[in-house]
């Protein structure tokens, strides 16, 4: 019997120690360190009698190696193709994360009811009649997903083995234990070896498997670093329980771009995919409110038309309040700082609330004026024009910067109606012929004078 092996792990980022400390000095948290055994039984793969060890790969040159496009399973999701880069590459390992309750189970069990293709749903956290009654309400009479629950591993692959599908999602990685770690199911041990078993099943049978991965309180997926970097992809999977909309990221693509977005409405039979974001996230009113702007920015290869709101009044207990949802509040105040010392705009004084509807948040530098306007508009309390809208930065000097890809933004706008658009003078604009009219500016100033003079 060979001697029983203890290491020990932080909790919340997998850190090993070869004692116990009671602050981790990776991610610094406290009291997160614990014992965790580490002695292995001796392993059989999952089907190494009927599966010979491969071929000992040789070195080819480079300009041998076959450059022909992987082929790639289609999900019948647009959004989730799109993200995933076209579809699903056979023998993959995507990881998904998410808050708990912002639709992760929903997301991979419809596109597993959707596909013709044979899908073994593993779940770890709800019973079979549970997710029954949820696939009745999304996709009924699906003849090509299988519902198994389970958690032990040896178990689930005797259930591959002998259904042979062509998918597996597993729901979540987190409650799956192995017997060849002495562990609790969800501890870094557990969670590394299941992977590991996993990655070794979807590379020799070519299988795609999709994992589903708990996130700690910061947002981070739970469980050891390490596990983002044995799956192939992770996905992100966003949203605001107060708002119906919910947005897929991708964080890390080994067969694609990184820089997609995918957005789904939730609604009471699943998850919307929305082809057209930029009507969704643009109120309907027609009637002329101050303080409300319309910015096109890009997230990640898809441009969009998002609404910005502010309000500034009076300061009543003195200190004035920075409020913002959806948006950089250090970006805000620097915004101000520009405007109160370049543009001569009297702020220091006044509250400053923004608010970026629809429920997502945007980093884009490129909504800069779109916020200076909605906070001027509000200020001065005039109403920006229906059909206008802004695509430029703001510098510290108060001048209008360049953005990147200004053409895709343009076309956006235009494709919705807008009539004008303003952008830097900088930035060089190849298109011909657009019915847009297209407002080159240079400084703060010109914006104001144009809007409210």
């Amino acid at each position: 019997m060979a001697k029983t092996k203890t290491a020990f792990f932080c909790q919340s980022c997998g850190t090993q120690y070869a004692k116990w400390v009671g602050q981790c000095g990776a991610c610094k948290q406290w009291n997160t360190v614990v014992e965790e055994v580490i002695q292995k039984e001796e392993k059989v793969s999952w089907k190494s009698t009927s599966h010979p060890s491969k071929k000992i790969a040789k070195p080819l040159r480079v300009n041998e190696i076959s450059t022909d496009k992987e082929i790639r399973l289609n999900t019948y999701d647009l959004e989730f193709n799109r993200v995933l880069g076209g579809g699903l590459v056979p023998g993959s390992l995507t990881l998904l994360g998410g808050e708990p309750g912002v639709g992760k189970s929903t997301l991979l069990l419809q596109i597993a009811l959707k596909l013709p293709y044979k899908t073994l749903y593993v779940s770890g956290e709800e019973s079979q009649k549970q997710i029954k009654m949820r696939a009745d309400r999304i996709h009924p009479n699906s003849e090509t997903c299988f519902i198994l629950t389970e958690t032990k591993t040896q178990n689930i692959f005797q259930q591959i083995e002998a259904t042979e599908p062509d998918i597996v999602v597993i729901d979540s990685i987190q409650t799956l234990h192995t017997d060849y770690i002495e562990s609790t199911a969800g501890s870094i041990s557990q969670i590394r070896e299941c992977t590991a078993e996993l990655i070794k099943f979807a590379k020799e049978t070519n299988t795609p498997v999709i994992l589903i991965g708990h996130i700690t309180k910061d947002g981070t997926i739970a469980g050891p670093k390490i596990l983002e970097h044995m799956v192939d992809t992770v996905l992100q999977f966003e949203g605001d329980r107060n708002y119906v909309y919910r947005i897929l990221r991708s964080l890390k693509n080994r067969f694609g771009s990184t820089s997609e977005l995918g957005i789904y409405e939730m609604q009471g039979s699943g998850l919307r995919e929305v082809n057209n974001p930029s009507e969704i996230l643009i109120s309907k009113n027609d009637e002329g409110l101050s303080g409300t702007s319309i910015a096109s920015t890009v997230e990640g290869m898809r441009p969009l038309m998002i609404e910005i709101q502010a309000l500034v009044s009076t300061a009543v207990y003195g200190t004035p309040q920075r409020s913002t949802t959806g948006y950089n509040a250090k970006r805000l105040n620097m915004l101000l700082a520009v405007l109160e010392k370049r543009a001569g705009f009297k702020l220091a004084a006044k509250d400053v609330f923004l608010n970026i509807t629809g429920g997502i948040s945007v980093d884009d530098p490129a909504i800069d004026l779109a916020v200076i306007a909605a906070i001027l508009s509000s200020n001065e309390d005039i109403p920006i024009e229906k059909g206008v809208c802004f695509a430029a930065e703001v510098g510290l000097a108060g001048e209008i910067r360049p953005v990147q890809r200004i053409d895709q933004r343009i076309l956006e706008a235009e494709k919705l109606g807008f009539s004008t658009i303003y952008v830097s003078k900088n930035n060089k604009i190849t298109l011909k012929n657009t019915q847009i009219r297209i407002q080159l500016v240079s400084k703060i100033e010109d914006v104001a004078n144009s809007l409210f003079s």
